[in-house]
């Protein structure tokens, strides 16, 4: 296409389902920059790290689920176009929760489909997923002839939910209007890598959550595994140039735009072994352990079945915070253990897209910004010390104190072994708790000059772990 680069986009109306979303959000804004005449975010929360960055520039945010048609009519009247981002169950628990699942990935879609026929709305880009061909099987540099995957053999709802999902997009196209305009709905599908970008939500917080754990210990596949990732900015990019792609006014193609009933894969154009390009990289920059071990796609799928198992016995409690998220899920196995790249150049020849952010520029982006998120948050030790200190403390609590419990009495004759009385373990307990609590009172008034924000935590994170706390404490000062 040569088409000015807001041509589609000035003077029209938007609606971003998902808007509230990483990428969403994204898009929202850069819509805004290129002259749209209005932006409207349709997501299910009332707020996200990017909400206000989006009403300061002017984004009409409303809340509604695309799984209540009522909501998304009142959303979609008046636009011209619609980017439908909405989606459940990418990763950890969500991956768990089919009905859901099913409700917002497909319910959800079919409610657009159907108010943007009723609405008049002409154009509708659809964000899918490398999972409607992807199911376990290598796949090197496949293209968009590719067969969606058998429906029966997906190993997650999600996958199977998008596949049916972008189908049902993709034959919509060209329906006619049910407004008297007699305009028609054209309709395309954008097919993005693993996304990556400063303020990822889904994947990275996670993985560094378990590295800071000392959980991260172990790598999928060998080296020479290779899958695709895209930089947000290029994402974006894709999605705009999409949706010019639909446009039916364009010189020599009127009433037959180009990306209609398409398909495109996206990535940053780089396959990468996801541990050696971006997980080691990111872990070395953040001071993190990097994996030390490497187990075969067999054993990872074993371990991430029986998570799968374990988990849904959980499922009652899957949305509560307290409910930690499974360490891996099948799905997740062969993602990051079996190569799966894609061709962009389809992409390129029908809707002109080029990466504008090379993959060394993205990460670099990507690592500053968590090295930054990391100096504003607290340091916290691994979990095997928490588990040491509060068993420890637990323990020398039980045994000076309680009266003795019979599954537990061989824990008061080793105290009583070694501390020779109850009085010595009380002494003792009394002793731990208030080095425990002077070393606290130390480490916050030191906080209060080199770490204000976070005083308080780590006044009660040392209370609790002692000396432990009290390390990184002083590491964080010396740095700063």
């Amino acid at each position: 296409m040569h088409l000015s680069e807001n041509e589609g986009i000035e003077g029209n109306r938007f609606v971003v389902t998902g808007g509230l979303g990483f990428v969403g959000a994204a898009l929202c804004l850069e819509l805004v920059r290129r002259g749209a005449e209005e932006v409207r975010s349709f997501d299910t929360r009332s707020c996200s790290p990017w909400s206000v960055d989006l009403q300061k520039n002017g984004v009409r945010c409303i809340r509604g689920d695309v799984s209540q048609k009522m909501n998304l009519k009142e959303a979609l009247k008046g636009a011209n176009c619609v980017f439908h981002l909405a989606s459940y169950g990418m990763s950890g628990k969500e991956m768990l929760q089919a009905s859901r699942i099913d409700e917002v990935n497909l319910n959800g879609t079919c409610n657009v489909l159907d108010v943007c026929h009723e609405v008049g709305i002409k154009r509708l880009v659809y964000v899918s997923t490398y999972n409607v061909v992807f199911g376990g099987k290598e796949i090197v540099n496949g293209n968009e002839s590719l067969p969606y995957y058998p429906i029966d053999d997906h190993v997650d709802p999600y996958g199977r939910s998008k596949s049916i999902a972008e189908q049902l997009v993709l034959k919509s196209n060209g329906g006619s209007s049910k407004k008297k305009s007699g305009d028609r709905l054209y309709t395309c599908a954008i097919r993005p890598a693993a996304i990556y970008g400063p303020g990822e939500q889904r994947h990275f917080p996670r993985i560094l959550s378990l590295a800071q754990m000392s959980l991260a210990f172990f790598k999928v596949g060998d080296a020479n595994v290779k899958t695709d990732w895209v930089y947000v900015d290029n994402l974006v990019l894709a999605l705009i140039l999409a949706s010019m792609g639909l446009l039916d006014d364009i010189p020599g193609r009127k009433g037959h735009p180009i990306a209609a009933g398409q398909a495109y894969f996206i990535s940053d154009g780089s396959p990468v072994n996801s541990f050696n390009s971006i997980i080691n990289p990111l872990f070395k920059s953040l001071d993190y352990d990097v994996p030390k071990f490497t187990i075969s796609v067999k054993h990872a799928l074993l371990m991430s079945q029986i998570c799968w198992f374990v988990w849904m016995f959980l499922y009652p409690w899957l949305n509560h915070s307290w409910v930690p998220g499974p360490l891996l899920l099948p799905a997740e196995v062969y993602k990051i253990g079996v190569t799966h790249y894609f061709s962009y150049l389809k992409a390129k020849e029908e809707l002109g897209y080029v990466p504008m952010i090379s993959p060394r520029e993205g990460l670099a982006k990507t690592i500053s910004y968590w090295k930054d998120r990391k100096r504003r948050e607290l340091d916290r030790p691994n979990i095997f010390m928490w588990i040491y200190v509060i068993f420890g403390m637990t323990g020398l609590f039980y045994t000076a104190f309680l009266p003795t419990f019979w599954p537990l009495r061989w824990l008061n004759s080793i105290a009583l072994f070694i501390f020779r009385s109850v009085w010595n373990l009380r002494f003792t307990f009394y002793l731990a708790v208030l080095v425990h609590l002077g070393e606290a009172i130390y480490v916050w008034f030191r906080a209060r000059r080199v770490d204000p924000a976070n005083a308080t935590g780590w006044f009660w994170q040392t209370f609790i772990l002692g000396f432990a706390s009290m390390k990184l404490f002083i590491k964080r000062a010396k740095q700063a």
